[in-house]
């Protein structure tokens, strides 16, 4: 009764900003036959594609410049139209272009990846710490600073087949069939506008730790402690979808990671609720309760 109380009045305080599962959108999920990338949500997605775009325009020009001179070549020197071919071995000139310009190409592209892997490497001070731990088959989270703690699981993890019963679970946690081996029982949740620093390590195997919209990836080692940092767009509140992205076993398909992004209110008042209940606490669902 006592921790109803206190339920219902941290509802009341932060009610008018907590938002739930169901009204977050689904901002970061692979798509059926789609091509090319997520949704860019942080600074450092939207320097992957960048680069990515530069480089493809690089390699496209450089193909059809080698499909030109194979089909001048064909053209220019077949035996019918060059029945007698040229005695000589070497082209100083050409040699010389072929070893520079590669190599310029390449310092060139260079001068701007290596900034953008930097960036990455580079972890800035944490506005927000978690811990992933990876274990065969579902992931730990710690809140070190708010001492909070919790394992996420697949929705129908076990049964790996979307049954009916698995099809009711993922409704009653505000999905669709189309997040099936996606979604997750609890979910990372941070802030929008804060950088978040997650320290990866693995318990068992080698795991990894990927949210493509975020542009983060870093594998999950035993024994080790690794770490990657983002920062979601403010305005970009949402559910992003990642998975284990290093074989790690049997169930390996089967371990998916699901990050929820809010507001700073919504954040502060998930991590009252989540201290307060003494467990996972979905975000919004304190609220939803006191309004029954």
């Amino acid at each position: 009764m006592r921790l109803k109380t206190l339920l219902t009045g941290l509802a009341a305080a932060f009610g008018a900003t907590v938002a739930s599962a169901q009204e977050l959108q689904i901002i970061g999920q692979p798509e059926m036959g789609a091509t090319g990338f997520q949704t860019q949500a942080t600074e450092l997605m939207r320097d992957i594609v960048w680069l990515d775009t530069m480089v493809l325009v690089i390699i496209t020009i450089i193909t059809i410049f080698v499909l030109a001179l194979l089909v001048y070549c064909i053209v220019r020197f077949n035996q019918r139209a060059n029945p007698n071919p040229a005695g000589f071995t070497h082209n100083t000139p050409i040699e010389v272009a072929w070893t520079v310009i590669p190599i310029a190409i390449l310092v060139f592209i260079g001068a701007f990846s290596l900034p953008v892997l930097f960036k990455q490497q580079e972890i800035p001070e944490a506005e927000v710490f978690v811990k992933a731990t990876g274990y065969q088959w579902y992931w730990g989270y710690e809140y070190p600073d708010d001492e909070i703690a919790f394992e996420s699981f697949m929705i129908g993890a076990g049964d790996n087949m979307l049954t009916p019963e698995v099809s009711q679970e993922l409704a009653d946690a505000g999905y669709s069939d189309d997040q099936f081996l996606l979604a997750t029982d609890t979910s990372i949740v941070i802030p929008t506008g804060k950088t978040v620093v997650v320290q990866v390590t693995g318990a068992d195997v080698i795991h990894s730790w990927t949210i493509p919209a975020f542009g983060v990836k870093q594998d999950a080692v035993p024994g080790r402690l690794a770490e990657l940092w983002f920062e979601v767009d403010e305005g970009m509140e949402g559910i992003y979808f990642g998975q284990c992205s290093e074989l790690c076993g049997l169930s390996h398909a089967y371990m998916p990671i699901t990050v929820k992004a809010v507001t700073q209110a919504e954040y502060e008042a998930w991590i009252n609720e989540t201290k307060v209940a003494g467990q996972y606490v979905e975000p919004g669902a304190v609220q939803v309760a006191a309004s029954e």
